[in-house]
């Protein structure tokens, strides 16, 4: 299959990577009005590199011919103006999270890629962790009995530094609860299997970035916050969120608790820990495994592993041989608990996801 990259740089570098393992994965065509950008990616493709067609656009790179899906890593406030052309050709499509920085762009996404005649796919990666996809099977699977809590933690580096400084502002990321946390509330409705109904987010901007000026501006960007989540069917969620923790052992903690067992997972060291109730000073029946990824996988991205398993998914509902896992809607459903969460984080108050069409 003939594969496009519109927006060239880390996220970008990481598709090439995984796409160079993807077996009958061709790079064809890159598109991206940096030139700088453009250069790191064709250092990336290296020998692959000949051959593959430049534009400055994704309008040219739309019109050329030359692929049959798209991967769309432009930065979050390019994604509508990036995707018309792509839906006008009637190219499949992998666009990265979030899907937009508005609900109304979102929708819009919605609508268009309903009328499409190509797949198109929401790039949440964090769904294909193998620990986290373990995590999430376990759970469905009942091993923790009827969900009633879920809890996830990240506690990570700051946002890192992207080209123009477009990443420091919330009118072109939709801001951190959009940017960054949409791929946790994915996980949330994915794994509690419900729709949320009210979200309460205390959050601030507190260490990162207080003291950066571009242009004159400040960032506007929270780094840190605790959000919860209470969904249709009575399970509440919560999410954890330290920009300024990268010396954690694990980035990523995950744990649900049902009326039988507490199940947890640990990224990056993969361990699965599963706690069954046994009755108050009763002992312990704690098991504990480690799910382990493919080396390869590993190497070619910095999300565990899990750019390289969703491509796979991708590939497969292009050819008509699986599903599409992660869909526009989902894309639509997670943006929208990030806006609520920074309405809630700004206004100081809960907000009912009715209030914003949901």
């Amino acid at each position: 299959m003939r594969y496009g990259l519109v927006g060239t740089g880390m996220m970008g570098i990481e598709h090439l990577s995984n796409l160079a393992i993807t077996p009958g994965a061709v790079v064809t065509a890159l598109a991206d009005p940096t030139t700088a950008s453009l250069a790191w990616a064709r250092g990336a493709l290296k020998d692959r590199a000949a051959g593959v067609a430049v534009f400055e656009d994704a309008a040219a790179l739309a019109a050329c011919g030359l692929v049959d899906a798209v991967i769309v890593a432009s930065p979050n406030h390019t994604h509508r103006a990036v995707l018309e052309p792509l839906f006008d050709a009637g190219l499949h499509i992998l666009c990265e999270k979030p899907l937009a920085t508005t609900i109304e762009d979102a929708r819009w996404v919605v609508a268009r890629a309903a009328a499409s005649p190509g797949v198109f796919w929401t790039a949440m990666e964090y769904r294909y962790m193998p620990p986290a996809k373990a995590f999430i099977d376990a759970v469905h699977a009942g091993d923790v009995g009827a969900l009633r809590m879920l809890s996830i933690r990240e506690h990570r580096f700051p946002f890192l530094p992207k080209v123009g400084d477009w990443n420091r502002f919330s009118r072109n990321t939709g801001g951190t609860m959009v940017e960054k946390c949409c791929h946790f509330f994915d996980l949330m409705r994915l794994i509690v299997r419900s729709e949320a109904v009210r979200v309460y987010c205390s959050g601030a901007m507190d260490v990162n970035h207080r003291d950066e000026r571009y242009g004159g501006e400040t960032p506007d960007i929270i780094d840190n916050s605790y959000t919860v989540v209470d969904f249709a069917n009575g399970v509440r969620a919560m999410l954890d969120l330290s920009m300024f923790a990268e010396g954690a052992e694990n980035q990523e903690e995950i744990a649900a608790v049902g009326d039988a067992a507490r199940l947890e997972v640990f990224i990056p060291s993969g361990e699965l820990v599963t706690s069954p109730r046994t009755g108050f000073r009763r002992p312990k029946a704690v098991e504990r495994r480690v799910i382990h990824t493919d080396p390869v996988a590993l190497q070619a991205g910095s999300h565990h592993g899990s750019t390289f398993y969703e491509h796979q998914k991708f590939n497969a509902a292009v050819r008509g041989e699986g599903p599409v896992e992660v869909t526009a809607e989902d894309g639509l459903r997670a943006v929208a608990i990030g806006a609520a969460a920074e309405i809630s984080a700004r206004e100081h108050r809960v907000v009912a996801m009715a209030e914003l069409g949901f």
